[in-house]
């Protein structure tokens, strides 16, 4: 079955899905996102992900039509019509069409999309070699708790990291360190966890959040407060974490080894309550 779309209360293929180019959300960014993992057909922390949907859109005063219930059974439709079992749902809500002009328009309606794909796992060799980081000056706006669509900060720094021969880059503020560019990052420390705290300078990550529930579960230490990047250096273990990479170790930080450079225990153990919890 080939990737599909939900566009404005319509099913099609992607291929066919299209939007004018008067859209706010592609004149201007002027928009919010959303992407949700499914495993074994089942949509994982679905009511996170449509609060943090419906926090991104009041943030920016753009009204979501779609109710709750309304936003599964449209999404569940397009499981089954997708036939896939491990699927990545990506929702879109611009302001919609309307000339283009800085001020919000006076009457518009919302332009919905959804795209339906499936979801392949990362190759395996990055989760047993781990992955390497580089860190860079965080030049986004300062709002980076809304999940807007304007990323252009965040896709010159991949890039940078790419070129760089690294697979993600840390954004690094005042001495502090904020995020990675498309994940969050957690610190092992003498098994404590550490990580830094929720403000408007980071996503409040789905996954960040099940990954600490699951530590202290477990009965780790937790610490969510400011992190400075010289702890980045001092840690123990390293990894990253986010909806499509779900916990990734890390075991290179711009060229150094961290730990003793391969994958920690503490990062294996999390990993695998992570991939247990997907499939409750």
């Amino acid at each position: 079955m080939p990737n599909i779309a939900w566009l404005n209360g319509k099913f099609l293929p992607l291929e066919e899905a299209t939007v004018s180019i008067e859209d706010r959300g592609f004149q201007f960014g002027d928009g919010i996102y959303e992407v949700i993992r499914v495993y074994g057909g089942k949509l994982f922390r679905f009511d996170e992900h449509l609060s943090r949907l419906a926090q991104s859109a009041q943030a920016i005063s753009i009204p979501l039509t779609i109710e709750a219930k309304e936003w599964k059974a449209f999404i569940r439709e397009g499981l089954e019509r997708s036939t896939y079992s491990a699927c990545k749902v990506y929702i879109q809500v611009t302001r919609g069409v309307a000339p283009r002009e800085h001020l919000f328009p006076e009457t518009t309606r919302p332009t919905i999309v959804m795209t339906f794909r499936e979801m392949a796992d990362l190759p395996t060799q990055l989760n047993q070699q781990g992955v390497s980081v580089i860190t860079l000056p965080d030049l986004r706006w300062a709002r980076c708790s809304i999940k807007s669509l304007n990323l252009l900060p965040n896709i010159l720094a991949k890039q940078q990291a790419n070129e760089a021969g690294a697979f993600e880059a840390l954004f690094i503020k005042d001495g502090m360190v904020t995020e990675g560019t498309s994940s969050n990052v957690i610190l092992v420390k003498d098994e404590a966890f550490l990580t830094p705290a929720l403000s408007e300078q980071l996503l409040a990550g789905v996954t960040r959040q099940a990954v600490l529930e699951l530590a202290r579960n477990d009965g780790k230490v937790v610490e969510e407060r400011p992190v400075k990047e010289e702890e980045l250096k001092q840690a123990d273990e390293l990894f990253l974490i986010g909806t499509t990479i779900e916990v990734l170790p890390i075991t290179k930080l711009n060229g150094a080894s961290v730990g003793n450079g391969t994958p920690g225990e503490v990062t294996k153990q999390m990993r695998e309550k992570f991939q247990a919890l997907t499939q409750v």
